[in-house]
């Protein structure tokens, strides 16, 4: 059985990784160009191509898979699946129909819920009990597939994305290996997904890192689980940008916005119902710190007021 693999991110690295080590023929990868990354904003290859340049991989990476030129590779290995994991382009029908049992796509939410981009993060955001991978058989809409199965996965209170990420990554991992070769025995039946319940995890914009104290403290607790490690949420003190990278339920009452109190325990902050107690912080250019560390470089006093943005 030729498995093709379509992806670029790590979650997409780890799926990759599980289908070569169970000894599957991979005749093919298909990743995002290389990107300008780190300090010195040089070109850097996708974690899937990292993979599969590890493995003596044929890496394609086109900008689109419009045109017969760009899904000639795709059709020259002629693959029995396509295996897609947050690969980031759209792919056409002919694409869709090149595979002899068609795309199978690893989405890290339980379908309808939360289709689109961020599913991770808006299942945190959202206060969700739980989520999990669904494998679906891709069409040409947006993550609208036939399910091919389900796993879930308890999303607990202290929960970041971060974390979460990681362990769907793992899940759907396994999850894929085990439903390849009932794929190739015709053993699974595609399940249409249901008509209610259906939401949109729009991706992620630079605007909803700022944080909004004009919110509930329980709003936006979960925003910055949800939005940790990336993009990470922000609120600026005395014109600085101050990533807030862990927050706690805290008890309090004031303006949005205004310092309640500074101590090793953390800085607490009113919100328009409630307050947070900000337990570790990041100063721009610098390293994660406790509260405690944060203050001794960066002193702030109660009555003092985080900026709302605009």
């Amino acid at each position: 059985m030729k498995v093709a693999f379509a992806g670029t991110p790590d979650f997409a690295a780890s799926a990759l990784q599980a289908i070569l080590d169970a000894g599957f023929d991979v005749p093919l990868i298909l990743t995002q160009p290389d990107r300008p990354g780190g300090r010195g904003m040089q070109l850097q290859p996708s974690p899937v191509k990292q993979v599969a340049l590890h493995h003596g991989l044929r890496v394609e990476q086109p900008e689109k898979l419009r045109t017969e030129e760009q899904q000639a590779a795709l059709r020259e290995v002629a693959p029995d699946v396509l295996v897609v994991a947050a690969y980031g382009l759209i792919l056409p029908q002919a694409v869709l129909d090149l595979p002899r049992f068609g795309c199978v796509n690893i989405h890290a939410s339980l379908l309808p819920r939360w289709r689109g981009a961020a599913p991770i993060h808006r299942a945190i955001e959202a206060g969700d009990a739980e989520t999990g991978i669904t494998l679906m058989q891709m069409d040409a809409g947006l993550d609208t597939g036939a399910m091919l199965v389900r796993e879930t996965l308890p999303i607990t209170a202290e929960e970041t994305c971060g974390g979460l990420h990681d362990k769907l990554a793992a899940l759907g991992a396994r999850m894929i290996v085990d439903l390849l070769p009932r794929i190739a025995l015709v053993e699974v039946a595609p399940a249409p997904q249901p008509e209610e319940g259906v939401t949109y995890a729009h991706k992620i914009s630079k605007a909803e890192a700022a944080l909004d104290f004009r919110r509930t403290a329980v709003e936006l607790e979960r925003r910055i689980r949800a939005f940790d490690p990336f993009p990470g949420c922000s609120a600026s003190l005395r014109e600085v940008s101050i990533k807030i990278r862990r927050a706690h339920l805290a008890e309090g009452q004031g303006e949005p916005g205004q310092v309640l109190s500074a101590t090793d325990d953390g800085i607490v902050v009113a919100c328009d119902e409630g307050a947070l107690r900000f337990a570790e912080l990041q100063k721009p250019g610098g390293k994660r710190l406790p509260a405690a560390e944060f203050l001794r470089g960066f002193p702030v006093e109660a009555g003092e007021r985080f900026a709302l943005p605009d």
